[in-house]
């Protein structure tokens, strides 16, 4: 369920039609349904309701503030990779002992403002970290409560730039030193040893690799036992994919029931961390057809959405399927679909069949409320799009488009060159 679709031949938003937002506020934006984020936070939430759970959304999938409120008021948490986006977290309202901090390179600035913060832990991802991390809990005269980041080197079946859990993967620690790191962190004066984190990839759409890995997990709880480390909170990591093209990706009800099963007599908190699964079908990038051009070999739509605003096809050869915002009955034809940045590597879409379109036409980019706006980048001095929420009937700008001010706000003219 997401929430856009045709109504008289006009794509809308729930009840508002696409075409009266870009007509309003220009484009290119983001686009997300109300109804939908929520419900898909819920359908998550509710699918491990038999079991004590914290779902703390992935924040690096979608970082904007309106997002992260909606979700903190519906329960969740926040699951975070940087000071940046712990300030957002915070900032939306989300309680921070249902915040966790990923990522491998924490700075102790970054640290600290956790600690102070009161986040529930830190999921450490080297021996390094945890060195810094009891550093910094010493100087604040606090205890630091921390799971290890373990690589269980499963493949996770995904593109490899968003593979995580292999043994070559600059993530977590390698799952054959992981006891030792548990022996040195219950030995720390300011480390309270508290949980056991694993995540594997992103967009994954089979369950084997999830349940591969909590198994390979389960072994190493049972085996921590033995040294009189109990852990509290299980973290999952996120992963789970959604459905661009032709993926068939597990319903979160179909996710939970195996997750359940395995873990049930563990009698530990799961945390779970799902981001696209949650965001992705609930948001769009809407554009507008600047021109059309032939070469011999090709017909180019040159629209003014591009790479800057959503990376994905550029970095990733990633499928989004694109349709008209207002149906017409034209003939069909294969274009790429291509943006205003100086590259070759800027396009939406290539090969793709799509009606005819004519300049001053509206396009949706669908799928693409996860990693799009957090992606988007300002290369060429382009203005980072405007982001929109609609709910029921109404709209709501989420974020301003930038304006060029912006882009030199923080620049400074060094006095020597002055005239």
């Amino acid at each position: 369920m997401h929430h856009f679709e045709y109504k008289g031949k006009v794509l809308h938003a729930e009840n508002v039609p696409v075409t009266e937002i870009a007509e309003t506020i220009g484009t290119p934006f983001y686009l997300y349904s109300h109804a939908t984020l929520k419900h898909h936070f819920e359908v998550f939430d509710r699918a491990f309701k038999k079991i004590p759970h914290i779902t703390c959304f992935s924040v690096k999938s979608n970082s904007n503030i309106a997002i992260l409120r909606l979700f903190g008021k519906l329960g969740g948490g926040a699951d975070i990779v940087s000071g940046g986006e712990l300030f957002r977290a915070i900032r939306a309202g989300v309680p921070p002992d249902k915040i966790v901090y990923s990522g491998v390179g924490k700075t102790r600035e970054e640290i600290s403002y956790a600690l102070e913060s009161g986040i529930l832990l830190f999921n450490v991802e080297s021996l390094e970290e945890l060195d810094a991390i009891d550093e910094c809990a010493g100087k604040l005269g606090k205890k630091a409560r921390i799971a290890l980041r373990v690589n269980p080197d499963v493949d996770p079946k995904t593109h490899p730039y968003i593979s995580t859990g292999l043994e070559k993967n600059k993530f977590g620690l390698d799952v054959k030193i992981s006891v030792e790191a548990y022996k040195k962190a219950q030995a720390m004066d300011n480390i309270s040893v508290v949980g056991i984190d694993c995540h594997i990839g992103s967009q994954l759409t089979e369950l084997s690799p999830f349940v591969d890995a909590l198994s390979r997990l389960k072994a190493l709880i049972d085996e921590l036992k033995t040294y009189g480390i109990l852990i509290k909170y299980l973290d999952l990591g996120g992963g789970l994919g959604i459905t661009y093209n032709d993926e068939k990706p597990p319903h979160p009800i179909q996710y939970a029931e195996e997750i359940i099963k395995t873990v049930l007599d563990l009698g530990c908190t799961l945390i779970l961390e799902p981001g696209r699964v949650i965001v992705g079908n609930a948001g769009i990038l809407v554009t507008r057809v600047l021109y059309s051009k032939k070469t011999s070999k090709k017909k180019f739509l040159i629209v003014d959405a591009g790479m800057n605003d959503l990376v994905r096809p550029s970095l990733y050869g990633s499928y989004h399927h694109i349709q008209p915002v207002v149906e017409e009955n034209r003939e069909r034809e294969t274009v790429d679909v291509v943006g205003p940045i100086c590259e070759s590597g800027d396009f939406l879409a290539q090969d793709r069949e799509l009606p005819r379109c004519e300049s001053g036409d509206y396009l949706a980019v669908m799928s693409a409320g996860a990693y799009g706006f957090v992606m988007a980048s300002n290369y060429n001095s382009r203005l980072r799009p405007a982001e929109v929420m609609v709910k029921e009937n109404e709209f709501y700008v989420i974020r301003e488009r930038e304006t060029y001010e912006d882009l030199i706000a923080k620049e400074k003219i060094p006095g020597f060159l002055e005239d």
